[in-house]
């Protein structure tokens, strides 16, 4: 009996010790070496604007609608750039509705607003060459038309940045070669001068611009 409560008692000790270390000690260092090395990416890399209040994440995507601003990639999160409910189409390549869509019709045939409404490539397509006055037949950058896999990339590529450049300076009557310079100001290269593609933060690009010209 007095071994069995020894073992008990060692056991309870055992029990408290790492307790405090594993649910108190270990997470309370590692939060303060986040907060000590890396502050800003340990909270969530959150942009502030001159008054201090937060405007996003350099991390997550937010949509952008006003032909004002440079808009993200499309976005199959949630209703759309839902921060909660990441994720993608989960169509593939073959999916008849990830190309051509799916919109509910009317008696006549005629496309109806229904939540269930899905805009496959081809009308995504369409939409990026009407907004940005393209001809029919241009080709579009292939990130303008697809939903990333988060449905939160918060970059663009530098060709789909600077065939919205000419929208945005008509409608913020600004000089094209100043939302240019922009850009190239926003451009991060590609990583170690070899991996992925060079692109343009939409956030921070936007928050440029508002800085060059505010929004009335």
């Amino acid at each position: 009996m007095k071994a069995l409560l020894s073992d008990i008692k060692t056991s309870i000790l055992l029990t408290l010790v790492l307790v405090v270390l594993t649910c108190g000690a270990y997470p309370v260092a590692v939060w303060a070496g986040a907060q000590l090395l890396f502050k800003d990416k340990a909270n969530g890399s959150l942009v502030l604007d001159a008054t201090g209040a937060v405007r996003g994440s350099r991390l997550l995507a937010q949509n952008f609608a006003s032909d004002k601003y440079f808009q993200p990639r499309p976005s199959a999160a949630g209703t759309g750039y839902d921060a909660t409910s990441s994720g993608g189409t989960n169509y593939g390549p073959t999916s008849d509705k990830l190309a051509n869509g799916s919109h509910a019709k009317d008696a006549k045939g005629k496309d109806i607003a229904d939540p269930g409404n899905f805009d496959g490539i081809k009308d995504l397509v369409a939409a990026y060459r009407a907004s940005n006055g393209l001809a029919k037949d241009v080709p579009v950058p292939a990130d303008a038309v697809t939903r990333s896999a988060s449905g939160l990339d918060p970059d663009i590529s530098t060709a789909n940045a600077l065939i919205q450049a000419g929208r945005v300076a008509k409608a913020r009557n600004l000089p094209l070669a100043a939302v240019q310079d922009l850009i190239a100001a926003q451009t991060t290269q590609r990583d170690l001068g070899i991996l992925g593609e060079a692109r343009v933060n939409v956030l921070m690009l936007n928050l440029a611009l508002d800085r060059k010209a505010p929004v009335k």
